[in-house]
């Protein structure tokens, strides 16, 4: 089935506890990569993109200039090139190249992509196109998230982060009036993607839980790597497309009140 998604509920599994809360993407392509490319450029980091070409069909790995992919499980994986010929008619969203298909089993996180990078990095992005479907009716037993259909990247030693959560086709990123007719073109096509600049790492896993569905995840990649605290610390490299949980920027706006008259009273 297509994707589907719900932006607003993909801050649900962010460590709040972290040190340096991660940045969370989820936006059609030219949106989401814009923001993205637009955080990296203001924290002073050098982007890198590469578009997937070239990559050998149901192959369990593949070897690219700074860095290879492989299948977490290395089951052969089909190549699906310029998802739905997007790319062909010069449409705005279309993919950027290759989509490597997965699919997605029970544990989920065994089934999904690892990329290993030759120089570390602590920003990722990726392209999807169709993945999953929508709703279990109760939250995924192996990761504990939402109902519906999710997407995961998990950097290396630190937490993972959902970045997608599949409830509705209607609330898909993608899913816009592009060419102004007055009608929702269904492309079904995001980019997700996750900065987490409490250090660097060296490898990316990235999964869905629509377990037994299809998963399309490549297309031209976006990496880098921030100094430590450059972008979470600041207010000016929070994207517009920053998922979050209401209720827990409720509890920091209210702890953050909280510590203010706190020194005010003390300064009495």
């Amino acid at each position: 089935m297509r994707l589907k998604l719900l932006t607003g509920a993909a801050g649900a599994l962010i460590a709040l506890g972290a040190a340096a809360a991660p940045v969370i993407y989820n936006n059609d392509v030219a949106s989401g990569e814009a923001a993205f490319d637009e955080t990296i450029a203001n924290a002073g980091g050098t982007l890198h993109t590469l578009a997937l070409s070239g990559l050998a069909s149901n192959a369990a790995a593949w070897s690219l200039p700074g860095l290879t992919i492989r299948a977490t499980d290395n089951a052969d994986r089909f190549v699906y090139d310029d998802y739905n010929g997007y790319r062909a008619a010069g449409r705005p969203y279309a993919i950027g190249g290759a989509t490597i298909s997965i699919a997605p089993t029970t544990p989920a996180a065994g089934s999904g992509l690892t990329f290993t990078f030759s120089t570390p990095i602590n920003a990722f992005g990726l392209q999807i196109a169709d993945w999953a479907t929508c709703c279990t009716g109760v939250p995924h037993p192996d990761t504990g998230a939402p109902t519906g259909s999710n997407l995961f990247i998990a950097f290396d030693g630190g937490a993972t982060r959902l970045v997608a959560n599949a409830t509705s086709a209607d609330a898909n990123p993608g899913n816009r009036d592009y060419d102004g007719d007055g009608h929702i073109d269904s492309v079904f096509t995001n980019f997700v993607a996750a900065i987490d600049d409490s250090r660097t790492f060296s490898t990316v896993s990235f999964y869905g839980d629509g377990l037994g569905e299809a998963l399309y995840a490549g297309g031209t990649l976006r990496w880098s790597a921030v100094d430590p605290g450059s972008v979470s610390a600041s207010a000016a490299g929070a994207p517009p497309t920053l998922v979050a949980e209401p209720a827990a920027l409720g509890l920091a706006s209210l702890a953050i009140g909280g510590a203010v008259l706190n020194r005010r009273r003390r300064r009495r």
